[in-house]
């Protein structure tokens, strides 16, 4: 169909086929595309981008001056210490672990469920999820100590017969998390295919024509190219949509398959899933308020958006909010003293503070979300986001740390203090998740063309 491609003339024909409004009324094809692709292929970059790149950047230097210093060093520059053998490195790894759920229950899921408000903010959903996932790696592969052996945890043919230990779920989380960010960078990538074509054929620059035609393979946007997108793009939903489920469940048998009291109990995985999807719609809507806003886009990223959302994470911090309940009464009801335990020295014990903290964060917080102005009003999203982002790293903290520092046997209990190197990694890998975002947001479409536009009103009319 022509960019130019005019509203229906019949309203009562396009009234009676019109979809629920996704995106503010008003646009036809020629403007969806103009307004998306010029964010890319503007030939000035703001002054406001390289500010915000450059201050990531140098959060990710401090990324690798940290990691080059462990390298050198040792882990002893972390403040792991006996009991307390896992602390930031996996309390961090499991938490962005977690914000990359959103992505992909965004994508898969609600397109297998044909819910069209996800068009606006699937394609940067999906970029979180592979920034996240990279940000992850980064932590189990440099606590091992040797990153250099790595390839070990592979079942690579050697002479030598060294094969990982297939029944710890650390091995098992090597295959879960690679799997998943196999499948997430091949929908991703997939569902790019249209629009890279379009930023190709509107470039200004043979570079970028270059570029933009190499990733877009070819792609004409023949009848025939489209039918193998649509199959390839909805098998790889099906493929991604158990995924949802099964990497943060084999996340949670990190700690489920083992003896350690607040560890062991099978309410484990539903809760690190519901958790999970639940800090990943956080750190979406963290991106998206500022995102629309920079560039512009409230048509697109509509208040509908912003309200399903925020529906979405009250569903799963009532579903996060049970899950404490059943950890403390299950402790309670079993009846044994090392679990029971568990939830008394959460409250009252040396990390007091912290558990606190993340019910006010979790549970108390995101209840002014059943209210409609507050869900209505974008200020206020941003900062319960940003509440829930800090809550559900504070949930990955407490689990490990509180299960750890207090064991069986009174007297090997320790503390544990985060040292400056803990600090500097941790933030680090914040500054590499937003390098990544920035160059994306500038280099490839953050909101996808072609689903945008059929979902207009006059995209049915004209079939």
């Amino acid at each position: 169909m022509a960019d130019s491609l005019q509203p229906v003339e019949d309203p009562s024909r396009a009234a009676a086929i019109r979809t629920p409004a996704v995106i503010a009324p008003g646009h036809t094809f020629g403007t969806v595309t103009d307004k998306i692709s010029a964010i890319v292929l503007a030939r000035k970059t703001p002054l406001g981008w390289y500010a915000g790149f450059g201050t990531a950047m140098f959060f990710t230097l401090l990324l690798l001056v940290s990691l080059t210093y462990l390298v050198l060093t040792g882990i002893g520059i972390w403040g792991n210490n006996i009991p307390i053998g896992w602390a930031f490195d996996i309390t961090n790894f499991v938490w962005w672990i977690g914000i990359g759920h959103a992505g992909t229950l965004i994508s898969a899921i609600l397109l297998l469920l044909k819910q069209t408000w996800r068009t606006s903010i699937n394609r940067f959903a999906e970029a979180m999820t592979l920034f996240a996932v990279a940000c992850a790696a980064v932590f189990p592969v440099f606590h091992t100590g040797r990153p250099w052996l790595a390839y070990w945890l592979v079942p690579y043919p050697n002479t030598m017969n060294l094969w990982p230990q297939f029944r710890s779920p650390l091995i098992w989380d090597v295959f879960a998390v690679s799997t998943y960010a196999t499948v997430s960078l091949l929908f991703w990538f997939v569902g790019l295919i249209p629009d890279l074509a379009t930023l190709r054929d509107r470039s200004q620059s043979p570079v970028g024509r270059v570029i933009y035609g190499m990733l877009a393979m070819g792609w004409r946007g023949s009848a025939h190219h489209w039918h193998r997108y649509e199959t390839a793009y909805l098998l790889l939903a099906g493929l991604a949509t158990p995924l949802v489920v099964s990497v943060h469940t084999v996340v949670s048998f990190d700690f489920a398959v083992s003896i350690v009291p607040g560890w062991h109990t099978t309410i484990f995985p539903p809760y690190f899933v519901a958790g999970a999807i639940y800090s990943g719609f956080a750190m979406v809507l963290t991106l998206a308020i500022p995102i629309r806003a920079v560039y512009n886009l409230e048509d697109f990223i509509t208040m509908r958006h912003l309200q399903n959302m925020a529906k979405v994470m009250l569903v799963t911090g009532l579903i996060v909010a049970y899950g404490y309940l059943t950890e403390a009464f299950i402790a309670w009801y079993s009846a044994d003293r090392y679990e029971g335990f568990v939830p008394l020295n959460r409250m009252i014990g040396p990390y007091a503070f912290a558990y606190w903290a993340l019910i006010f964060c979790n549970v108390v917080v995101p209840q002014a979300l059943w209210l409609k102005r507050v869900r209505t009003s974008v200020p206020v999203l941003f900062i319960i986001s940003l509440i829930v982002n800090v809550g559900m790293w504070l949930e990955r903290f407490v689990i490990i740390v509180t299960s750890l520092h207090r064991d069986y046997l009174p007297s090997s209990w320790g503390l544990y203090s985060p040292t400056f190197w803990d600090w500097s990694t941790f933030v680090g890998t914040i500054g590499l998740f937003l390098s990544l975002l920035f160059l994306f947001l500038r280099f490839l479409p953050m909101i996808s063309i072609f689903e945008m536009r059929t979902i207009l009103p006059e995209a049915r009319v004209g079939e």
